[in-house]
């Protein structure tokens, strides 16, 4: 059957504090996915010292966005290394022109869009604590360091990013949706948008669980058997 040996290729988007990456990782074990994020990938470039790496780290000290000829140059050759493998992309492509030249090379089969209100996402990222150092997340509600205020792994100080703060918030969100929307017009007028609405991260995955089962070219388990991790 041709349809086994067939590649499924997807990305999620959604404003900061959406739950982008623990929806990613459910889908990445549950499907068989590669999950490739840009912010783990930059933070491994920076940490790495590479070229690019250190090109990054001038525009993430600043808290200024990646330029777009940045990210890619970044981003395309690791997808070349996964040509043969299925992937999910989570925060890339973030702007029309990172989504047009992913375009020119891959066909994305689906697009998950994540839309959870204002109000959550701001109780989400106020109660955001962040490991400098790794990148490691952490949220006071349901996800808190062993030690207040501590990382669990180095014991090193959390931080709160200026721009989690509910006064900063505002202005993210609306950069994120002036953004995110020709991106996401583009995928709506492809046909593979999906989006999903609501407050609870644990309430929206049976539907992009229900959604991605029934799109899959194959079976979770036969992807699995088919394939070694």
């Amino acid at each position: 059957m041709k349809n086994m040996a067939k590649l499924f290729r997807a990305a999620i988007m959604g404003p900061p504090g959406s739950g982008k990456g623990t929806i990613s990782e459910r889908i990445a074990q549950s499907f068989g996915l590669q999950y490739l994020s840009s912010g783990h990938f930059l933070r491994e470039s920076i940490a790495a010292k590479t070229e690019a790496g250190v090109q990054v780290k001038t525009y993430v000290e600043r808290g200024m966005l990646v330029p777009d000829h940045v990210m890619t140059r970044l981003m395309m050759p690791r997808l070349e290394q996964l040509s043969g493998q299925s992937w999910l992309l989570d925060g890339f492509p973030r702007t029309l022109t990172q989504a047009q030249t992913l375009n020119s090379l891959y066909q994305l089969d689906m697009v998950i869009s994540l839309n959870i209100p204002f109000e959550t996402l701001k109780d989400r990222l106020s109660d955001r604590w962040i490991h400098p150092g790794s990148g490691r997340v952490y949220n006071m509600g349901y996800n808190p360091p062993r030690v207040q205020g501590k990382d669990d792994v180095t014991g090193q100080p959390l931080i709160q990013h200026d721009d989690d703060k509910p006064e900063a918030l505002m202005a993210r969100l609306r950069h994120y949706k002036d953004v995110a929307k020709p991106v996401i017009d583009l995928y709506k007028s492809q046909g593979i948008l999906h989006s999903f609405s609501g407050t609870e991260t644990d309430r929206i995955w049976p539907y992009i669980n229900s959604l991605l089962s029934s799109k899959m070219p194959t079976k979770p388990l036969d992807a699995c058997q088919s394939q070694s991790p």
